[in-house]
């Protein structure tokens, strides 16, 4: 498990370091940083996958700047505001699995790939072998942009298959479902006792149906093509209505579909990055939101959330009281802007789900909104 990420001349950090659990929840307002955390993680995976971390065929060690599963721009877009030649570099450290990596780049104005400087403790050390979690299999990124419904999705064998991803942007999700949908679901945290089955697919829409009862799913291949479709019915037996595609059904249940796949899918050990679960969800589905990646962190993955939902929190707050996660399993992260930089409270949940504070612009605005009313 990631223990801690210390970031410094990165983006919105001259300097801050963060401690992450098995679920870590990062909120505040806009623009004050919480993207670039899970931002930092994607851009360090994607320059390993791309062997750009600590090379060992002689090439040039760097940060990846735009690929798969960030596109973060060119030197000046990812330094920060203060910085200076003469101080810090940009560096992104991460502390877990037992050991601490740190990777520190030269910065150059122009340059999409930026040049890593050695560093005596990384060593030639392969990153995957001291830091499993962020750089072992069964990673997840999931952007607040992700695919809107379509009439049909890609088909990747590279992707499901090989690499068991989702996408950036849940694309691949649909011809993931298709091709695992009878693999058990093996955490007893993550089964909805009454669904059909214990089957991914199976799971999934117990877990879909939270949020739409009834709905059922249908992910196969179309014949002739390099692509899958999804399909939506609703009800059951002789009452069960006829299929409907993704485009006439609403983005709610399309735009949660990754989500739901990728919590019920990880295996422990693994690391998934959720960039905003509830958009296009109702109240009580963010709440479920809150719960699934609660049972996912509880099974033994961990989880990075980044959320503008008091629901998805209060979510949180209720399975840490039911004793369903541990409060030690939870970290809390506001973020808001001070200046040039930004700044982070963490609140602590206890055991009882109360937060140790409550700071100003922390999800208090139905309060301000009701001081107002009963004035």
């Amino acid at each position: 498990m990631l223990e801690s990420l210390t970031l410094t001349n990165f983006k919105a950090f001259a300097h801050q370091e963060l401690r992450l659990a098995p679920f870590t929840l990062l909120t505040g307002l806009n623009s004050s940083g919480k993207s670039s955390v899970l931002q930092s993680l994607a851009l360090l995976r994607q320059s390993y996958e791309s062997d750009d971390l600590d090379p060992f065929g002689g090439g040039e060690g760097g940060l990846l700047l735009n690929e798969e599963l960030v596109q973060l721009g060119i030197g000046q877009d990812v330094r920060h505001e203060s910085y200076d030649e003469t101080g810090p570099h940009i560096t992104l450290a991460v502390q877990g699995d037992g050991h601490t990596m740190r990777w520190s780049a030269v910065y150059e104005r122009e340059a999409d790939h930026l040049k890593l400087l050695p560093d005596e403790d990384r060593g030639r050390r392969e990153p995957r072998h001291y830091l499993p979690t962020l750089f072992g299999p069964g990673f997840q990124y999931l952007k607040a942009d992700r695919v809107s419904p379509q009439v049909s999705y890609p088909r990747s064998h590279h992707a499901v298959s090989t690499r068991g991803f989702l996408g950036a942007h849940g694309e691949h999700t649909v011809n993931y479902l298709r091709a695992h949908q009878d693999d058990p679901v093996e955490a007893s945290a993550l089964l909805v006792p009454d669904a059909a089955s214990h089957t991914l697919l199976g799971q999934t829409e117990a877990w879909m149906q939270k949020l739409c009862p009834g709905v059922r799913l249908e992910a196969a291949g179309i014949d002739g093509t390099d692509t899958v479709r999804l399909s939506y019915r609703f009800g059951s037996g002789v009452s069960q209505s006829n299929r409907y595609r993704p485009t006439n059904v609403g983005f709610g249940l399309t735009y949660v579909l990754p989500i739901v796949v990728a919590c019920l899918s990880a295996k422990p050990g693994t690391l998934i990055l959720l960039e905003n679960p509830e958009a296009h969800l109702h109240p009580q589905g963010q709440t479920w939101m809150a719960y699934l990646a609660s049972a996912a962190a509880a099974s033994g993955a961990q989880i990075v959330m980044e959320t503008h939902s008091d629901h998805v929190l209060n979510g949180l707050r209720l399975r840490v009281k039911q004793e369903l996660l541990s409060a030690d399993a939870t970290a809390v992260h506001y973020f808001r802007r001070k200046d040039q930089t930004s700044e982070v409270v963490s609140p602590v949940i206890g055991p009882d789900g109360r937060l140790s504070e409550w700071p100003e612009g922390f999800f208090d605005e139905w309060e301000n909104s009701l001081d107002q009313l009963l004035d």
